[in-house]
């Protein structure tokens, strides 16, 4: 099978959003009963990004997390779970802050900016593929560089793990 010849981003203006792909945040758990808890896959139904000359700038709802996949965990989800974990991701975790993203180097592939989640900007680096015209990226957060103390349930011994991954894949017109 031949690879689809990669294509940089540095180049044109494009603008993407919930209609050209998926923005999703993936948790995981710690804690000494962590396998009662579940790992998450939550996606950003609400978002917008704009790519133009190689400056890269994403906008994002916090209050628009939905909870996608559940896995591990005791008992699976229902959807009164399902809306208690949104529900205190905007009330508890992001508390409706916006989050936004800058570029402030794109070097062909790679990707450093600025990340602002609730009034903490902190620095981001991650790579950018382009190929065929789908353009994915992931980058690691860890949410107390941010003042974000991670949720925790029973007394501490159920966690979400510090570090998520945030993972973008979008179709772009090359």
């Amino acid at each position: 099978m031949d690879r689809l010849p990669r294509v940089s981003i540095t180049a044109g203006s494009h603008r993407l959003g919930p209609a050209d792909g998926t923005l999703t945040v993936r948790t995981g758990r710690t804690g000494a009963v962590a396998k009662a808890g579940h790992d998450l896959r939550l996606e950003v139904t609400r978002w917008e990004a704009t790519i133009d000359d190689g400056r890269i700038e994403l906008t994002a709802d916090a209050t628009s997390l939905r909870v996608r996949e559940a896995t591990g965990g005791m008992t699976p989800l229902d959807d009164g779970d399902r809306a208690n974990i949104e529900a205190t991701i905007d009330d508890e975790v992001l508390k409706r802050a916006p989050i936004v993203f800058r570029s402030t180097q794109v070097d062909g592939t790679h990707v450093q900016g600025d990340l602002t989640l609730l009034g903490r900007t902190a620095p981001v680096a991650f790579d950018v593929t382009l190929e065929g015209g789908m353009l994915t990226a992931a980058a690691t957060v860890k949410q107390t560089d941010f003042g974000i103390k991670p949720y925790s349930a029973l007394f501490g011994a159920l966690k979400v793990a510090d570090e998520v991954r945030v993972e973008l894949e979008a179709r772009l017109s090359i």
